[in-house]
């Protein structure tokens, strides 16, 4: 199965792209879509559904993994992030890709087995896992291939079946 990981952003969208075929990882393709800040906001989702759509072609990718988000204090980011992540939902459901949502901490104990993990732990986890010389930079790119690593641990379990009802 052909999986885009997605860490959304509006400065910086992480992408990653796995094949995970009878329990082995192989990378397709990583990085990150980045807009500028003096951009206007409207043009920025824009280029971020362009650039992952045609991700998206030209990948074939069959499901999406992207993280769901959490309130932190800054509301403008939040709301910011959340309407970005809108575009790239509805990228992959114009792409009739499955759409698969976690959490932080599903993808912590996804790829390092403990849902407390560190941000570096689960950098050098998915380092190990997916068999790269070294972490992918900028962290969004590291964050979206772990995403991807957890849709291919979870999707075909339990948990990853019941994931899709909350």
């Amino acid at each position: 199965m052909l999986i885009l990981g997605i860490d959304p952003g509006y400065a910086i969208v992480g992408y990653g792209v796995i094949n995970y075929e009878a329990n082995r990882f192989s990378v397709v393709e990583y990085g990150a879509v980045t807009t500028p800040a003096k951009m206007p906001f409207n043009r920025r989702i824009e280029c971020i559904y362009d650039e992952l759509s045609e991700i998206m072609q030209r990948t074939q990718v069959q499901a999406m993994s992207i993280e769901k988000l959490f309130y932190n204090t800054n509301a403008k980011t939040v709301i910011d992030v959340s309407q970005a992540r809108g575009v790239i939902m509805l990228a992959a459901q114009k792409h009739n890709l499955e759409i698969a949502e976690y959490t932080p901490l599903q993808v912590k104990q996804s790829v390092v087995g403990y849902g407390r993990a560190e941000k570096k732990q689960v950098q050098e986890m998915t380092r190990v896992i997916l068999k790269l010389d070294k972490i992918p930079k900028p962290d969004d790119t590291a964050d979206a291939l772990a995403m991807a690593i957890c849709h291919a641990h979870t999707s075909g379990s339990l948990m990853g079946k019941l994931s899709k009802y909350k």
